[in-house]
């Protein structure tokens, strides 16, 4: 009975101390900080790779336009931030800010230009894989904000197609204002609510539709919606709360 008594209590203390090992680095990891994003230097910004092939998101939009969008538009605002920075620390160092304006309007359009395009690639997916609507609190979000998801969709449809010449249609979360918003941004840097943070983005510059739509706008934002892949739009909201 005493050896017996004896292994029971040396189990529990064995079994305790390995409980409390456990939850030491439990509390060890949790207290870790989260791992900084990749440092990006200086004029070093890239071209984001898709997550598709150029084919894969027809017939709504076609090889060609997304080839020419993604490689050479796209890589053009990412060569002008680049240039732009360069340009910012050179008028730093050198003490000489006389070109201070030309450069603080350039480091806002291809910055946003950037930023936009991006989001905009991986707001999409061909449809078969694309996740059709929104739930959780994005979806809860919308029907508290707009009413419901389709006073949403028509709202986005109709700011998207009213841009007057080039820009985007966005939907934002403002973490100030604890809401959701769509915008109808001009150019990539314009009429949005300073603060907001984009979640889904469409781009209605003519170089993202005209090969295939030409002038009928609102057949590419139309077509565009069977692209939009909801899971990732759930998650850049899921980031900021």
């Amino acid at each position: 009975m005493t050896n017996r008594r004896s292994f029971l209590q040396t189990g529990l203390v064995a079994g305790a101390a390995t409980a409390a090992g456990l939850i030491s680095k439990t509390a060890s990891a949790a207290s870790q900080p989260a791992p900084e994003a990749p440092m990006i230097l200086l004029g070093g910004h890239t071209l984001p790779k898709l997550e598709y092939g150029y084919t894969d998101l027809e017939p709504y939009i076609d090889a060609d336009t997304l080839q020419i969008h993604h490689q050479k538009h796209h890589q053009g605002y990412v060569n002008g931030l680049n240039k732009t920075e360069i340009a910012l620390e050179k008028s730093r160092k050198n003490k000489d800010f006389s070109a201070i304006k030309d450069l603080e309007i350039a480091l806002a359009f291809h910055g946003s230009g950037h930023v936009h395009h991006s989001i905009y690639w991986d707001n999409m997916k061909p449809k078969a894989h694309a996740k059709s609507k929104p739930e959780g609190r994005l979806a809860t979000q919308i029907t508290k904000d707009f009413g419901s998801f389709d006073a949403f969709k028509a709202q986005f449809s109709a700011a998207s197609k009213s841009v007057e010449g080039n820009g985007w249609g966005v939907l934002s979360w403002h973490p100030g204002l604890h809401r959701l918003y769509v915008a109808a941004m001009l150019n990539h840097q314009n009429m949005g609510i300073s603060g907001g943070v984009p979640l889904l983005v469409c781009d209605v510059w003519e170089h993202a539709y005209y090969l295939k739509y030409q002038n009928k706008r609102g057949d590419y934002i139309g077509n565009w919606w069977n692209l939009v892949d909801w899971a990732n739009v759930e998650k850049r909201l899921e980031n900021l709360l």
